[in-house]
């Protein structure tokens, strides 16, 4: 288990994580979370840009599927430049 803190919910609804914790997992202001309530349990999940390596297996998948649907590069580049002319 993590550390462990408490806090209050102000008039606002706004919940104030602990500066100890803040610091220890580099929350900024700004950050932003995924709420998720169940229960009596209210779960904070912080939202991060993933890293572009963890596309590489998702690409993979894609660029299979293509291959297998008898797709081209210059039918997705036809595909993009008619999408783009219809703004």
């Amino acid at each position: 288990m993590g550390d462990l803190a408490t806090t209050k919910l102000s008039s606002k609804g706004q919940v104030v994580i602990p500066e100890d914790i803040r610091a220890k997992l580099g929350l900024e202001p700004g950050s932003q979370f995924v709420v998720v309530g169940r229960g009596d349990t209210v779960v904070l999940k912080l939202i991060q840009t993933p890293a572009l390596s963890e596309f590489r297996p998702l690409l993979d998948q894609a660029r299979r599927a293509a291959r297998r649907a008898g797709m081209r590069r210059d039918d997705l580049k036809k595909v993009i430049r008619d999408k783009r002319s219809k703004r």
